[in-house]
């Protein structure tokens, strides 16, 4: 881990007021001028109980992570894990604002405050990177997973501006498309959570320009699906159409669901009955239609398979391995890299579930704040 320098004085604090941190892995070899920026990712907090809560967790402080990460999947420094970028400079953004990397505020009605400066943690390590080399980049991929995922969305078109103007720079969200959308008692939960974060934090004014100027609810340019039609530079979409933090926590909430009839099936799909199994399909057609425009840009690319599963870029099994999901015959780490140096164009849309046997589902419980 490395603390970034005068932190304090940038304002460039998590939200116990600890510094910011990232980890970076150089490159070698061919890979040397290239460099991947990768958000990591953990739910949010979106009131000042729960803020205060994960400021005193590893998602909310750097004195309490751990000082040296694994770097796998689209981090590994193993081509035979990471065909594509193993020898690029890789980098782990930390995440400890609980805002995706967007907030610019603080909360200091009480003795202890909070502090939201997700946008300043951004600013702080880009500007500590670029002596560093990023700043000679010949390639740049920003990637993110969950919570980092939707960070990509708020920061693709600001990432351009730090490097000279031949430098290939694109974007990945991986399991980072929110979906705006109503659980199954017809409510939209998720969006007055996004609204009470957006309002603590001061996210709105860090959000795409052309988005907020374009919505009557400004607010709504938080979610990928309204963000993505305004953002300029080259984007890959990961996701599928079965995510489980989705599944678990804006479709079907725990809110909503107080006997726990969806119990077995969140943990087992198999286990899921046939008006179960209807309603997922029916989660897994608006995330379609949500990104149906997406479908014809020029420069986009896509991987929205029908495993149950959240972020595939970071494991090592469903990045890149022998059994390895795969759609068109091709894993996840083979499309992304075909997309980012231009090998083919990339854009598939699974069958809906059950119909791919290369998936796992292995479930993974997903606490709300992890």
């Amino acid at each position: 881990m490395t603390l970034v320098p005068d932190a304090a004085s940038k304002g460039a604090v998590c939200l116990d007021g600890s510094a910011a941190a990232y980890h970076l892995h150089r490159g070698f070899g061919n890979g040397v001028h290239n460099w991947l920026l990768q958000f990591e990712g953990g739910g949010w907090c979106n009131d000042v109980e729960s803020c205060f809560e994960r400021s005193k967790s590893r998602r909310g402080s750097t004195r309490l992570m751990n000082k040296y990460e694994v770097f796998s999947g689209i981090l590994s420094n193993d081509p035979n894990m990471n065909p594509d970028f193993y020898n690029w400079n890789r980098v782990k953004l930390r995440y400890c604002d609980g805002g995706s990397f967007g907030g610019d505020s603080e909360y200091n009605a009480t003795l202890t405050p909070l502090y939201f400066r997700g946008k300043r943690i951004w600013d702080a390590i880009i500007q500590d990177l670029l002596p560093k080399g990023l700043i000679f980049a010949q390639k740049a991929l920003l990637s993110g997973c969950s919570a980092g995922g939707l960070a990509t969305f708020i920061h693709c078109d600001e990432f351009p501006n730090f490097f000279p103007q031949n430098t290939t720079v694109k974007c990945l969200s991986d399991a980072g498309f929110f979906l705006d959308v109503t659980d199954i008692s017809g409510n939209n939960t998720i969006r007055p959570f996004f609204h009470s974060l957006e309002t603590l934090q001061g996210v709105l004014k860090n959000l795409n320009q052309d988005c907020l100027s374009s919505h009557l609810y400004p607010y709504k340019c938080f979610f990928p699906q309204h963000a993505l039609p305004y953002i300029r530079t080259p984007y890959f979409i990961l996701n599928t159409g079965y995510d489980v933090f989705q599944f678990h926590h804006i479709f079907v909430p725990p809110s909503v669901d107080p006997h726990g009839v969806w119990n077995r099936c969140k943990l087992n799909p198999a286990a899921c009955s046939s008006i179960q199994l209807l309603i997922l399909q029916g989660f897994r057609l608006k995330m379609l239609d949500a990104l149906h425009l997406f479908t014809n840009s020029s420069n986009g690319g896509m991987y929205i398979n029908s495993c149950f599963a959240h972020c595939q870029s970071e494991l090592q099994t469903t990045w890149f391995a022998p059994d390895s999901p795969k759609l068109q015959n091709t894993t996840i780490a083979e499309a992304v890299g075909d997309w980012y140096f231009e090998r083919r164009i990339f854009k598939e849309v699974d069958c809906p579930y059950p119909c791919d046997s290369t998936c796992q589902n292995s479930i993974p419980l997903i606490e709300e704040g992890q």
